[in-house]
């Protein structure tokens, strides 16, 4: 039986719409995708409490799901508001650590969601 989701996941979407971590999905392969799809929704259902290897706390509220497909290393860096988990992009990993240009894209855009949600011009 499979165990319902207690958290919901939302892309990070600019105010033009555009969602970084949609387009990074949209540029691998069905197979890839279809397989960090499944990864994500392991993380709705276990949110906080997903573990080690899968899940980290790369620095304050942005958090990291670590995926491995071959010999490639993908990383969605999200944040929690409540019961939503936002990720605000994905990426190939190439260093051993997250590189920081990463992590301040993370927090710029968790910023620029927590700013707008607070104006009432996301809605949860």
């Amino acid at each position: 039986m499979a165990q319902e989701p207690e958290y919901e996941v939302l892309f990070y979407e600019m105010r033009d719409g555009f969602s970084p971590t949609d387009d990074f999905l949209d540029s691998l392969s069905a197979k890839v995708r279809g397989k960090l799809e499944k990864w994500i929704e392991q993380l709705e259902i276990h949110g906080p409490n997903l573990p080690r290897p899968f899940a980290d706390t790369v620095r304050d509220k942005i958090r990291e799901l670590r995926l491995r497909w071959g010999s490639n290393h993908f990383r969605f860096l999200y944040f929690f508001v409540g019961k939503k988990i936002v990720i605000t992009h994905g990426f190939l990993k190439k260093t051993a650590q997250v590189p920081e240009a990463e992590i301040n894209r993370a927090i710029r855009y968790m910023n620029d969601f927590l700013i707008r949600l607070g104006k009432g011009d996301i809605q949860l």
